[in-house]
């Protein structure tokens, strides 16, 4: 246990994850101090609308990650961070990415300005004396690299590089960090949201450029050379991927825009920056799933069920303790600083806050419980997905028309609650059919 927490994979994940424990909380206290209350409702739901940027990944960084780690399992860097191995999982590994690169970029030129469109249209259809035009511009754009950046960098945490992404993601948040707190002190609203996210995007860019210049440069040779049809083997569990993480939009990023439509600038604010902080939260628990999800790729590979499991098991259990630590603090944090600072007010009713709060730590459990299975190369919660994906966005509409605000995350919760134990029931399934 104490040479899995002193890991190099698990010692960069924590300097991310603790950079995060600051920057998090000093970026929901400076939102608050540094815009009004309609800003705020402006600056969260701009964030959730780029989330529709699901429908150009549709779980295909997954998926790459997923691929990439089978084929790593039979190579290994050398001190240049140039690859060696089977030179047959070389050449594969040297396709899947030149297969990433086209997907991407197809998906990119289709997508973002679907999104850039129709975000327009739906932050124009409330009248507001907010600037608002130039940097949802300017945020589309930027959204644009970041989605390439994520490919990149799923591709290369596939290849048992998590220590090296999570240096790399360390950077990127730096660097957005302090571009978003600078010009939030000089008075630039949603500029700071919007010119943050491009410096962070071209950080990211550089460093992959520099780090793994010689890695990407030998595979895009040797894909020339070779070839492999990884459409007919990805796209059978590309749509269930793309099926699970649109119906996840619905069930994880649908509330901001639906509180801004429906109640007002100042709730989608409160919704926005309540879920900010419970995403936090979940992030950082998740960090001890995500760290060890290529290696569980790579058990599978190499079929080491027990490795997988004893993996598995204990990183389920350090998340889980970390959410309700998190979670805990949270709660006696608002407590304290209630009456000093505006982010109370700024939060949802303490009752809607719990139900989040809880929401999310059964989310946890899913997602777990998700990666897991699909290291198998399977999608098995695809139906379980589209179930609660309806359930949450109709009962949310619903919500949304009919009951006052406090009741928006009903949906949210009680979906969680009736899909954990189906989930939980497929879950054992599946293991006593691939174990």
């Amino acid at each position: 246990m104490l040479k899995t927490l002193l890991s190099y994979d698990v010692r960069h994940s924590a300097i991310n994850q603790l950079w995060r424990l600051f920057s998090g909380p000093l970026l929901l206290l400076l939102v608050p101090l540094y815009l009004s209350a309609e800003a705020q409702g402006y600056w969260y739901t701009f964030i959730s609308l780029a989330a529709l940027a699901v429908f150009a990944d549709m779980g295909f960084s997954s998926i790459l990650l997923l691929y990439s780690s089978h084929e790593f399992a039979h190579l290994k860097f050398n001190p240049d961070k140039t690859l060696t191995g089977n030179t047959q999982h070389l050449a594969r590994l040297a396709t899947l990415g030149k297969f990433a690169l086209k997907w991407s970029s197809a998906m990119a030129i289709v997508i973002f300005p679907l999104v850039l469109v129709a975000g327009y249209f739906f932050l124009n259809s409330k009248g507001s004396s907010i600037n608002w035009q130039l940097p949802w511009l300017i945020y589309g754009a930027a959204s644009v690299l970041v989605f390439l950046n994520s490919m990149l960098l799923s591709f290369i945490e596939g290849c048992d590089s998590v220590g090296d992404v999570q240096k790399i993601r360390f950077y990127i948040s730096v660097s957005t960090v302090t571009v978003t707190a600078l010009l939030l002190f000089c008075g630039e609203e949603l500029y700071a949201l919007a010119i943050a996210l491009l410096a962070g995007a071209i950080t990211g860019l550089a460093l992959i450029g520099h780090r793994y210049k010689k890695m990407l440069q030998q595979l895009c040779i040797a894909s020339r050379n070779n070839h492999h049809a990884w459409a007919p083997e990805i796209m059978p569990l590309m749509w269930r991927f793309a099926v699970s993480w649109i119906s996840g939009y619905f069930i994880l990023s649908i509330f901001t825009p639906l509180a801004f439509h429906f109640y007002g600038t100042v709730e989608a604010g409160q919704v926005g920056l309540s879920m900010a902080v419970c995403m936090a939260l979940f992030s950082i628990a998740n960090i001890w799933v995500s760290i060890n999800t290529p290696k569980m790729n790579m058990y599978v590979a190499q079929k080491d069920y027990p490795a997988l499991e004893t993996t598995f098991k204990r990183a389920l259990l350090l998340a889980t303790l970390t959410y309700i630590l998190g979670l805990a603090t949270l709660f006696i944090g608002i407590e304290l600083l209630k009456g000093y600072l505006p982010i109370a007010s700024r939060l949802l009713s303490h009752t809607a806050l719990t139900l989040v709060g809880l929401g999310w730590l059964i989310q946890l459990w899913i997602n777990s419980m998700a990666v897991y299975m699909r290291a198998h190369k399977r999608e098995p919660l695809l139906i379980a997905s589209v179930v609660q994906g309806v359930y949450v966005g109709a009962t949310t509409l619903a919500i949304s028309i009919y009951l006052p605000f406090d009741y928006l995350f009903l949906g949210f919760f009680s979906a969680l609650c009736l899909v954990m134990p189906w989930v939980y029931w497929i879950f054992k399934n599946f293991k006593r059919s691939h174990t």
